[in-house]
């Protein structure tokens, strides 16, 4: 079995409520789990409201397939367009 893992940060410019931030972080969270079948969620920087950390977890039986998800994951990410993505990390291991 593989595990992938990571963690997105993301800048939320104009943002000025936490409530704006979660209304950004909530649509993020649900297209890349919804199109990943991945487990997404908000979890860093929770009273910062121009910053938000999302982090997931692949499970799959190959490493490449894994790896490539998580790429794929890292440009929709990107190209959502709703913040700015500002650095990924990744780390795939096997159990």
């Amino acid at each position: 079995m593989v595990v992938g893992i990571g963690i997105i940060t993301f800048r939320l410019h104009d943002c000025r409520s936490l409530k704006g931030k979660r209304k950004i972080v909530k649509s993020i969270v649900a297209q890349l789990g919804n199109h990943f079948n991945a487990a997404v969620a908000e979890v860093g920087s929770n009273d910062i409201y121009q910053k938000a950390e999302v982090g997931f977890a692949m499970v799959g039986t190959s490493r490449q397939v894994i790896n490539s998800k998580i790429d794929k994951l890292f440009n929709m990410a990107d190209a959502l367009g709703l913040a700015e993505l500002v650095d990924t990390e990744m780390e795939i291991f096997n159990l």
